[in-house]
């Protein structure tokens, strides 16, 4: 059967799905969860076969190949292991991943290694523990460190470390974290903060550009060697610490740089709402063609739609909060 390759109002190929699957999350980080937002646990939503018949059709149909399950946080769906099983199932999708909080990862990063998963994103925004839980309001920094330890032992790599970087805030501990990923040989990604969530008020005054975070570096960072970008939002490099180790840092910047150009993704939400960026506002809802099964004709539509609304760059500012969307 011939694929039809999605493509946005500028001819950008869509090959990644970004799928949130709920807004629950254990975690209240300081730029992800305002205070209205409520709650740990989530139900609801699109359920485990609605995401396998989505995805199996934007797999053979149109072409997609990656697939992140984001939330809030994706482990608190009771029925998280079923959702991996689904999708990892589908020939044709050839990374499947996750980002989590990493809260529970110790418990349970071997079912989903065993149900499919490939590889885990793992929120780590300090290694100092009274900042660590300032910045998440959970004094969980072991149990995140304890999830990183055994989802290598499990083999969902490359494990991944997501920081993002807050003036004022965690700022100093980039150092100890490159340290941290050098002694794991896991690869750290330093995040600029997006004027939208929580903090979008105070976006000018807690923002960090990623050539700041680059000079505070210079202190461990010996030697840079840039890697190939690819398709990967961050700007990576193989660095050779000063003292003779090495470690692999990224940094994803949507603001100083961004990637916008070779923007790749759809975002679904849980809800069934469809983002054609990160950034924007929803462009419409496909849970009316997923139930009571999945109707094609009038999902590509809503699709369709939401990628001629793609801009060519995002906002300047964002409409929705992070346990929304799914970052």
């Amino acid at each position: 059967m011939t694929q039809t390759n999605m493509l946005d109002v500028t001819d950008r190929p869509i090959r990644y799905l970004r799928l949130s699957l709920t807004e629950a999350c254990q975690m209240r980080c300081v730029y992800c969860r305002p205070a209205f937002l409520t709650g740990a646990r989530g139900g609801g939503g699109l359920a485990p076969k609605e995401i396998g018949s989505m995805v199996r059709h934007l797999v053979t149909e149109h072409g997609l190949t990656k697939v992140r399950l984001t939330g809030g946080d994706p482990t608190a769906r009771a029925d998280l292991l079923d959702i991996i099983r689904q999708v990892s199932r589908i020939q044709g999708v050839g990374d499947l991943a996750m980002t989590t909080n990493g809260l529970t990862l110790a418990r349970h990063a071997a079912d989903y290694a065993a149900a499919g998963l490939g590889r885990v994103n793992i929120s780590l925004d300090s290694l100092d523990r009274k900042r660590f839980a300032d910045m998440t309001g959970v004094d969980g920094m072991d149990r995140v460190i304890a999830g990183i330890d055994t989802a290598l032992i499990a083999g969902l790599t490359p494990v991944k470390i997501n920081t993002v970087v807050l003036r004022d805030g965690n700022l100093a501990d980039l150092p100890a974290l490159v340290d941290f990923a050098a002694s794991r040989q896991v690869e750290v990604r330093f995040i600029e903060l997006m004027p939208m969530g929580p903090l979008g008020d105070q976006w000018a005054d807690r923002y960090v550009p990623a050539s700041v975070m680059r000079n505070r570096l210079e202190s461990v960072v010996h030697c840079w060697e840039p890697l190939p970008q690819g398709s990967d939002s961050a700007l990576r490099y193989r660095v050779t610490l000063r003292d003779g180790r090495s470690a692999c840092i990224g940094f994803i910047t949507p603001m100083s740089c961004n990637f916008c150009s070779a923007c790749n993704r759809l975002r679904i939400t849980s809800d069934g709402s469809v983002y054609p960026c990160l950034m924007d506002q929803p462009r419409g809802s496909i849970m009316h063609a997923v139930r009571p099964r999945l109707d094609t004709q009038r999902f590509d539509r809503v699709l369709e739609q939401a990628l001629q609304d793609k801009a060519p760059e995002h906002p300047t500012t964002g409409f929705a909060v992070m346990t929304q969307i799914g970052g």
